[in-house]
């Protein structure tokens, strides 16, 4: 089962007189690793090459290195380790001895794969968006069903009748959910699945 990082680690090492560390941090969007990627990238480095993969996007930069040896290999390390919503940063201060296009790739794919094994991990766990409401009075009791079974609420919106909830839970846990909302609300608190909106 794939799994993401439960936070930031990092990893450092020496390799003929170059210098490499390696960043990697759990990400949930594009975005968030174009940022990490931006804040702990050392513009007085020789290089700053890294990796991503979020599910089916991934995307993967050499930086100035020889093509296919620094990025391609970091990006490797992340699939060897069966890590997803990753983005992992190598940087390397160069030492004046050239590794050559073999070595470039084992010390970024090995300075990536180090850094991963090391980290914390828990299982990526793919949830299913949800749609509910209640009354204000079982708002607290809803959140805590939630959480126990290790759901998240994503948004609530306050009506004159209640509250409207959007929350994503684990495929399996939906019967349990459904059954505890049930019981609370004596069956008036129903799930509803969020329709997928495909563009096109």
């Amino acid at each position: 089962m794939p799994s993401t990082l439960t936070g930031p680690c990092e990893h450092r090492e020496e390799i003929r007189k170059s210098r490499f560390i390696t960043y990697a941090a759990p990400i949930t969007s594009a975005q968030e690793a174009y940022d990490f990627i931006e804040r702990h990238s050392d513009l007085n480095a020789s290089h700053n090459c890294w990796a991503w993969k979020l599910g089916d996007q991934y995307r993967s930069s050499d930086d100035g290195e020889p093509g296919g040896t620094a990025g391609r290999p970091i990006l490797s390390a992340i699939e060897a380790q069966d890590c997803d919503h990753v983005v992992v940063l190598v940087t390397r201060w160069y030492g004046g001895i050239q590794l050559g296009t073999g070595g470039l790739a084992r010390a970024y794919g090995g300075g990536a794969n180090k850094c991963l094994q090391t980290a914390e991990k828990s299982p990526l766990i793919t949830r299913v968006a949800l749609e509910c409401a209640c009354s204000f009075s079982e708002l607290a009791l809803v959140k805590l069903r939630v959480s126990e079974l290790n759901g998240v609420l994503s948004n609530e919106t306050f009506t004159a009748n209640g509250v409207e909830l959007c929350l994503e839970v684990c495929d399996a846990h939906i019967p349990v959910l459904q059954a505890q909302l049930a019981d609370l609300s004596r069956g008036r608190i129903m799930l509803i699945r969020k329709p997928i909106h495909v563009e096109g």
